[in-house]
């Protein structure tokens, strides 16, 4: 569905909007915004691609002398909040960023997938689908209204009240997210106390980063109507399960035919020469690429193994233990699981390199290894060498390395980017670096 300037227009005045809030994401995926009021004049401005911020206040972007950035709505992203107050509704857009020299900003998120998006086309693909799988916790508040580690419920995988005592939270975040227009397919208490998912519908992947976004606001805003935390840190409790975001990708023809589908497929699994060349792109880049899925000190101590989490670089059918799966679904719904992903991840930086890692391997013809349906958890060391599995990057100086190792990688979040990324990361890991923690006094003080 196409939304014009005149349907914003009529809504505005229909459901009392009267502030606005234009949404974009910096390059470590944090949703920002700048909010404005809903009047003739600014809302004129906006429809206008002529509303402006200082780029120089977010982190990666400009320096101070470059600092005059435009937002362009995207209008297909309106929406509004099914929360207000008694000053009236509150709206939001989704923009993409623009330079006072009125091109594309290139340390824009959002705008590289869009270039990776026309890569796609070149190549001969009209669509590439996304249904993401974002999992996060529900701790409570303290007295001070600030969050702790101490979960509501001492819930497992599928169960419910009054084992999960979050159901009413989850409800209510559904029923705001299908307001909102989301496809809300399944919600459910996920397997560590505390954490949840709630799986929405697979879309073409801009309209899906886009929910992604929209999906962290809207869980942690209900949350803490529910005097809750919500938090889609990667590990934020040790000895239990993290927190993942599987990613099931597909391309899709110009006839709408799903590509990674055939059914005369001779190695019997109703996957096309076009999915075997993608998942050989993403299996080639997947430890370069690592710092992008999993782009925190944190989302390291979530990838190691006894947590479901993947910890190697293999791929299989049904088989739950390596890093890329093949869900039995097939016809329209066949596609590829990347399960390496944690929700810390930029989306849109996420998927433009899982995209062009999928194309390198295509335009290339990589052919992807033999599948393995063994347990990789219970191989030794040795075996998995045997059959040629390489572990992921178990720091994220490690992954940040890696990631400076490859060229199309890097040509997939562009030089802007990927210098401050790059930079962001090595500050990061540096400061943890050099971080006395409690396990170092508890292990040593006496010791030594």
């Amino acid at each position: 569905m196409t939304i014009t300037a005149a349907d914003i227009r009529r809504e505005v005045k229909e459901k009392n909007v009267t502030f606005l809030r234009l949404m974009f994401s910096d390059i470590a995926g944090t949703l920002k915004n700048v909010e404005i009021p809903a009047t003739d004049e600014q809302l004129d401005k906006v429809l206008s691609n002529k509303a402006m911020f200082d780029g120089s206040s977010i982190e990666g972007f400009v320096r101070i002398n470059e600092s005059d950035m435009y937002l362009h709505p995207d209008l297909d992203t309106w929406t509004v909040f099914p929360w207000g107050g008694e000053n009236g509704a509150v709206a939001g857009l989704i923009c993409d960023i623009y330079t006072a020299e009125g091109e594309p900003f290139a340390g824009d998120p959002r705008g590289n997938l869009k270039r990776a998006l026309r890569h796609m086309e070149k190549v001969g693909f009209k669509s590439f689908n996304l249904g993401p799988e974002p999992e996060f916790f529900l701790f409570k508040l303290d007295e001070k209204g600030e969050p702790t580690l101490e979960v509501n419920d001492r819930g497992g995988y599928f169960d419910l009240a009054p084992t999960d005592l979050a159901d009413n939270t989850r409800r209510e975040i559904v029923n705001v997210l299908t307001e909102m227009g989301f496809e809300v397919e399944a919600s459910h208490h996920e397997v560590a106390i505390g954490q949840h998912e709630i799986d929405f519908k697979y879309a073409d992947v801009l309209k899906a980063c886009d929910n992604i976004q929209i999906f962290k606001l809207v869980v942690k805003t209900i949350a803490r109507k529910h005097g809750l935390y919500a938090t889609f840190m990667a590990k934020p409790k040790f000895g239990i399960n993290g927190s993942g975001m599987h990613c099931n990708m597909s391309l899709f023809d110009y006839e709408g035919n799903n590509a990674f589908f055939d059914t005369e497929d001779p190695k019997g699994m109703q996957l096309s020469e076009t999915a075997y060349y993608f998942l050989g792109g993403l299996m080639k880049h997947a430890y370069n690429y690592t710092a992008i899925m999993n782009p925190t000190v944190n989302s390291y101590k979530r990838l190691v193994p006894g947590y479901e989490a993947p910890v190697y670089i293999a791929w299989a059918g049904r088989n739950r233990s390596p890093l890329i799966r093949v869900p039995a679904s097939r016809g329209m719904g066949t596609r590829l699981e990347l399960r390496s992903v944690d929700p810390t991840a930029n989306p849109y930086l996420a998927l433009a390199v899982l995209l062009e890692a999928g194309l390198d391997g295509i335009e290339n013809k990589i052919e992807a290894p033999a599948p393995v349906e063994s347990n990789i958890y219970i191989m030794t060391q040795e075996e998995r060498k045997e059959v040629g599995i390489r572990d992921l990057p178990s720091t994220l100086h490690n992954a940040v390395k890696a990631l400076q190792e490859d060229e199309v990688v890097k040509a997939a979040l562009g030089n802007h980017i990927f210098t401050n990324f790059v930079e962001a990361k090595k500050i990061e890991w540096s400061s943890y670096a050099a971080f006395v923690s409690q396990w170092e006094i508890d292990n040593y003080l006496d010791l030594y």
